[in-house]
């Protein structure tokens, strides 16, 4: 499971990288200078996708939560909600950028919305998962320190 969380946030600091390029590349080739959702999609991607799941993996170390079987519905439904929610901000921006009608369609703010509500329902699994962990016994530092990601 650690594993599978480590690539996760590798795939998603891939894709915040890129959007950040794609979002500078596409509004400077079109001299875009207005406000577009893809400016923020790169944010989401490494925040929520990087920074949050590394944190998940530190969790799943300290906390032993690997054995925990809602962590892989959590993983699943993370990823989903994010890749929704991201999806959605690329469209969007793009489509603003572009100066699309398509960019204000309800359809566009509706599958975004799923996304959000997904992560807001994977916290709440997180947290659950946690406050289970809490009553286990740490792993010792001495323990966490030496392992590879091999």
């Amino acid at each position: 499971m650690e594993r599978r969380i480590f690539n996760s946030a590798a795939i998603w600091t891939v894709l915040g990288l890129l959007s950040g390029l794609g979002y500078r590349e596409l509004t400077r080739t079109l001299e875009f200078t207005g406000k577009t959702q893809l400016a923020v999609a790169h944010t989401h991607a490494l925040v929520l996708g990087t920074v949050m799941l590394l944190i998940v993996l530190i969790l799943t170390r300290v906390f032993s939560l690997a054995t925990d079987e809602r962590l892989g519905y959590l993983l699943g439904f993370w990823n989903a909600g994010l890749a929704l929610t991201f999806g959605m901000l690329v469209t969007k921006g793009t489509l603003q950028v572009l100066g699309n009608e398509l960019a204000n369609h309800k359809a566009v703010a509706g599958v975004s919305g799923l996304g959000h509500i997904l992560l807001a329902g994977s916290f709440v699994v997180l947290f659950l998962i946690v406050r289970k962990g809490l009553g286990s016994t740490p792993t010792p530092a001495a323990e966490v320190a030496p392992a590879s990601v091999s």
